[in-house]
């Protein structure tokens, strides 16, 4: 006897799973490149088919009920295994194509992925690679996203990750001639307490401590100054302004130091840490564009990948600029 629900719409099903996961009708047609009318027509369809209410929706929201919430549990997996095994047999035939979303932090998106995103777009003429710059860690499969990149200290155990860009990054410390002429340079991070800094104000709304390493001494400093900003441009033109010292990544500063606009301070005391990974969800079949992008990372010579296995140490502060003893 033929299963009652065997005529169900595979299209319909997948309009579901995209609402339910956007939680919005307009953010799942963007996702699926249809209108928010022919999704609504879908559930429609899907619940009248299924005598169940799936969405509970108001004018400002869209949530899953309790049954639509058991069946987008069951039916995400076996839709991505479908979706990845009609990709692989296209593949095949015509190479990978569609879309890959990419959710990535700030640092990423200026450090890592510009040596990348080209070299690959070449080699997969039939994929478009939409990245979201976003410091702050989101589910990214609940939010529509294909992976995602970040450190490991922020990534779910339940994930697979592939290192991605440099495997050694390091944060340091900088300021302007003019500032370093007028105030010093520091030669231990708590002096830093008396210097005006830059900071910078995650999205959570956080401004992370400075934390520095030397000879396995860890030192945690918070200091103060009179800038604090959410764009690493505007803190770089006030660090060259000379308004005070700025700590971020060294590949946002080194260039700034090239030109003689800004000068290390503390290089002793950079902090080195693992560089970023990509990570993404378990399973056999992965999204065409996905699988392309993970095989074309992992194919890259380590030196590609901006490898810096030993980083050599930051120049120490010159004697002129060693601040005054002030205690006479």
């Amino acid at each position: 006897m033929a299963c009652p629900m065997a005529d169900i719409d595979l299209s319909d099903l997948q309009s579901f799973a995209a609402i339910a996961r956007a939680r919005s009708y307009r953010a799942a047609a963007a996702l699926r490149g249809v209108s928010a009318s022919s999704l609504s027509e879908a559930m429609r369809r899907l619940e009248a088919r299924l005598g169940l209410r799936l969405l509970n929706r108001t004018t400002r929201s869209v949530t899953p009920t309790e049954a639509g919430a058991r069946l987008l549990e069951r039916l995400a997996p076996a839709l991505g295994e479908i979706t990845s095994a009609l990709d692989e047999v296209h593949d095949a035939h015509a190479g990978p194509s569609g879309t890959l979303r990419l959710n990535v932090p700030g640092a990423v998106s200026r450090l890592v992925l510009p040596d990348i995103i080209g070299p690959f777009l070449r080699s997969c003429p039939g994929i478009t690679l939409e990245v979201t710059s976003q410091d702050s860690f989101i589910d990214v499969l609940a939010a529509g996203f294909d992976a995602g990149i970040r450190y490991d200290e922020r990534l779910h155990r339940d994930m697979i990750a592939v290192p991605i860009g440099p495997r050694v990054q390091r944060f340091a410390v900088a300021g302007s001639p003019a500032y370093l002429s007028e105030h010093g340079q520091p030669t231990h991070p708590n002096d830093l307490m008396a210097h005006a800094c830059i900071r910078h104000r995650f999205e959570s709304g956080v401004t992370s401590p400075w934390e520095f390493e030397r000879d396995g001494q860890v030192v945690k400093v918070d200091p103060r100054g009179p800038f604090v900003g959410t764009s690493i441009e505007l803190e770089l033109a006030a660090a060259t302004a000379g308004l005070g010292l700025i700590a971020t990544f060294e590949g946002f500063l080194a260039p700034s130091v090239a030109r003689g606009e800004l000068e290390w301070v503390l290089g002793d005391w950079a902090q080195s840490f693992s560089g970023p990974f990509l990570y993404y969800p378990s399973r056999r079949h992965m999204p065409a564009p996905l699988r392309a992008f993970v095989d074309f990372i992992k194919s890259r010579p380590v030196s590609d990948a901006g490898s810096a296995p030993h980083l050599p140490r930051l120049p120490a502060a010159p004697a002129s600029r060693r601040p005054r003893d002030r205690r006479g």
